[in-house]
């Protein structure tokens, strides 16, 4: 999809906005509605690639598809279709709402990491405890939690992307057969201690991962930025979090000791559920 190409007859690829584990997303027009949408398709993989590997991760992908399209809150991307091209050489798609915003990762770099505005990361912190909140009332867990995950549209809206590799409560079994069974999967900065053990994860582990988001945008750089993937992943399991005020004093107190009790090392002593945690953030600022 080096140039303008059409899928499965009716999306017009038009430039490439971003890249991911599994695929790339373009923005892309609609010819049968007339409307902009982002389409992410499955990346080509290459001979080097067994046909087991190719079928696990065509499965994920449809998965994804399969996750994100059940959800229905402000929170969450909305998706509109999906598809496999194959046929015609085309590739395995997703299509999405396209965004008008940028996530949270580029926000940061647009403000050469310097945290956010405390206004900013209050009000993301309370969008995201309400969709998290709403997810996990589905059944859904997203286990990949992270900036680059998460979108701040032009108008303040706060949606959650990618579930990738989101677990479903009840499907247990069948994901861990995509996911590898016992192996970690996540991103190394913002992974609870348990989902690093490679063992099973709830909801508390989003938790966790959300709080390593809220610290970053909070203070400029995650709870444990240590330099090399495996001290980052020591520092989730042993380390205590430098306290968010010791960084930047001008933060609300409850917010503080809210995202420190999000960053708790044993899932029972976190926040007992995302809309408990939506409601701490609502009673603390006002």
């Amino acid at each position: 999809m080096a140039e303008s190409r059409l899928i499965q007859g009716r999306y017009r690829s038009l430039d490439l906005i971003g890249r991911g584990g599994m695929g790339e997303v373009w923005r892309a027009r609609d010819e049968s509605l007339g409307r902009q949408v982002a389409v992410k398709c499955l990346k080509p993989l290459g001979p080097e690639q067994d046909n087991h590997f190719t079928q696990v991760l065509r499965e994920r992908f449809r998965r994804e598809a399969r996750v994100a399209a059940s959800l229905q809150h402000r929170g969450v991307t909305v998706v509109h279709d999906f598809g496999d091209d194959s046929a015609a050489g085309g590739p395995l798609y997703l299509v999405m709402e396209l965004l008008d915003g940028r996530n949270l990762s580029q926000l940061l770099d647009d403000n050469e990491t310097r945290p956010l505005p405390v206004d900013v990361v209050v009000d993301t912190a309370e969008q995201l405890a309400a969709a998290l909140g709403y997810t996990h009332d589905q059944g859904v867990v997203h286990r990949d939690l992270k900036p680059a995950n998460i979108m701040r549209l032009t108008d303040g809206t706060v949606k959650i992307c990618d579930f990738g590799i989101a677990r479903l409560a009840h499907d247990i079994g069948f994901t861990a057969k995509l996911t590898g069974g016992a192996m970690a999967m996540g991103t190394p900065h913002y992974m609870s201690p348990e989902q690093i053990a490679g063992g099973e994860v709830d909801h508390r582990s989003d938790l966790y991962s959300l709080g390593c988001v809220l610290y970053e945008i909070a203070t400029g750089a995650p709870p444990f930025d240590l330099g090399d993937s495996w001290s980052v992943l020591v520092g989730h399991r042993d380390n205590a979090p430098v306290p968010l005020r010791e960084h930047r004093p001008e933060l609300p107190e409850y917010f503080e000791q809210v995202v420190l009790d999000l960053l708790a090392k044993r899932p029972e002593d976190r926040p007992g559920d995302a809309r408990h945690l939506h409601r701490r953030l609502v009673e603390g600022r006002v």
